[in-house]
């Protein structure tokens, strides 16, 4: 068994309602296309309901949070409309959600949370991708934190325009 400490990892329950998801170890651009296409596949087979269990998760990058606000942003649009709940998230994690404005997309679980993770068991497994293709999931996570929050603009101008440079075909 892997060490969660060195080997960050997400472990799902897919046959529940709502879809778990745990969070062990740092939430990055490195795993959060996994994560991402694990939701897809999820609403293709018709979930709309996901809780995300952030009590073991050491930490979040941009990228991370802005897979995150693009699942909201699609759960959102979608008929009828999905939700996308944090639960256990901590103090820190919190303030990241707060300072880019996720929490306006998000439902913040504050308390304990009502789910059981402990059916949480399947790891995800991210596919290998190309530096054009993560280059591209790194920039559309970025534009999605703009989205989420317009003040988020100023914050990422100079990732966006190297992100736009390295994702756009020459």
């Amino acid at each position: 068994m892997p060490d969660p400490a060195s080997k960050p990892v997400f472990l799902v329950d897919a046959y529940s309602d709502p879809v778990l998801v745990r969070i062990d170890g740092r939430a990055c651009f490195q795993n959060s296309a996994g994560l991402r296409d694990f939701i897809g596949e999820m609403r293709a087979r018709g979930k709309s309901r996901f809780v995300l269990d952030f009590h073991a998760c050491t930490s979040m990058d941009s990228t991370f949070l802005g897979v995150l606000a693009g699942v909201a942003i699609e759960l959102h649009k979608s008929a009828p409309a999905g939700c996308l709940v944090v639960a256990r998230a901590g103090t820190r994690n919190l303030e990241l959600l707060r300072n880019l404005g996720l929490h306006r997309l998000l439902t913040i679980e504050m308390g304990d949370g009502a789910a059981s993770f402990r059916n949480c068991e399947t790891a995800l497994e991210s596919r290998r991708r190309s530096e054009v293709e993560c280059a591209r999931l790194v920039l559309e996570a970025h534009e999605n934190l703009v989205a989420a929050d317009e003040g988020n603009r100023a914050k990422f101008q100079d990732v966006l325009a190297f992100l736009r440079n390295r994702a756009e075909p020459k």
